[in-house]
């Protein structure tokens, strides 16, 4: 199995931007809504799909099922590619939402995993805000008086991020990302969200959108502000790890010339910030630049890439693996 490039899938709502154009160097089409890029998805018929090479056209749900040893390698088998990766732009603010955790998501129909993630700071612009969890002395009864009051913001921890900042998030904590805010995200593979608070906002039809207060308060387990998380040294010196965590190890990377990946019989994932990295010629892979990620398959053991700055910009990337 040679290493998979992917074609990204764009979600556009209300409350994206272009700034893909600018900050990860996309080609969009026309439109100012262009709110998320999912990069590695295998989540339903949401799939990714090669976009090169001797396995263009496959989508990585069709891999992790027919050859997941080679995909996945210890972790085979999964009955699904059990992470998934994004990039937000965020122009406007973003609904308060909270997710259930894998027990909780294993009582729906059908079931779902938990929603545990990860965000990494891209760009913010001065002022933006980020919330994450919930102020001191907030408890259950009072969550649920502010949020059927409509004053969410009075138990709502929030703080300016800066970029490079990482704030882990796990299933259970409310949260939202504010206006301003380019983000990377690592999430486990669902898409159970429940809406606690909008901002007492309407949509384009006048109407408010539904809100799931019950079921998300159901769901809140986290009742402590959050805020950017500690790093802690990588495996290397070019390697800051940002979260370790039950499902995902995620790491911001900076080498200053090679840096090895892999040679533990696991797949990794990379994004690329800035700079520019170079594969072993032998794949035939294009040198991958700002906004560009690859999934190296387990079965292509440990490799050398090679970084270079590009265009002033330091080299740096974004590195996933499984728990």
């Amino acid at each position: 199995m040679h290493p998979l490039l992917l074609t990204p899938l764009y979600r556009r709502y209300l409350w994206g931007g272009r700034r893909f154009t600018t900050h990860l160097g996309r080609d969009l089409p026309p439109g100012d809504d262009f709110a998320e890029a999912w990069e590695l998805v295998d989540h339903g018929f949401d799939q990714s799909i090669v976009a090169a090479g001797p396995l263009a056209g496959a989508t990585l749900g069709a891999l992790v099922q027919q050859r997941g040893d080679e995909l996945l390698g210890r972790h085979s088998p999964q009955a699904a590619f059990p992470l998934l990766f994004k990039f937000l732009d965020a122009c406007r603010d973003l609904s308060v939402q909270v997710h259930p955790d894998d027990g909780r998501g294993a009582q729906l129909t059908p079931p779902e995993l938990g929603k545990t993630e990860a965000w990494y700071v891209i760009d913010a612009v001065p002022g933006s805000r980020l919330f994450a969890g919930l102020r001191s002395g907030t408890d259950q009864a009072s969550l649920a008086d502010a949020l059927r009051a409509g004053r969410c913001e009075d138990v709502l921890h929030s703080f300016e991020p800066r970029p490079g900042d990482c704030i882990f998030i796990p299933a259970g904590t409310v949260h939202a990302i504010g206006a301003g805010l380019v983000i990377a995200e690592i999430q486990q593979s669902s898409d159970v969200t429940y809406r606690l608070y909008d901002w007492n906002r309407t949509g384009p039809d006048g109407k408010a959108r539904p809100l799931h207060i019950e079921a998300g308060l159901e769901s809140v387990s986290q009742f402590v502000p959050v805020g950017p998380a500690e790093p802690q040294p990588g495996g290397d010196e070019a390697t800051r790890r940002l979260v370790t965590c039950d499902y995902f190890i995620f790491e911001e990377v900076r080498p200053a010339g090679e840096w090895a990946v892999g040679g533990d019989d696991a797949c990794h994932f990379l994004a690329v910030l800035s700079g520019e990295f170079r594969l072993s010629e032998d794949w035939q892979i294009p040198p991958l630049t700002r906004g560009m990620c690859v999934l190296l398959p387990a079965s292509i053991g440990r490799q050398v890439v090679s970084a270079r700055p590009a265009k002033n910009a330091a080299p740096t990337l974004l590195h996933v693996a499984l728990q």
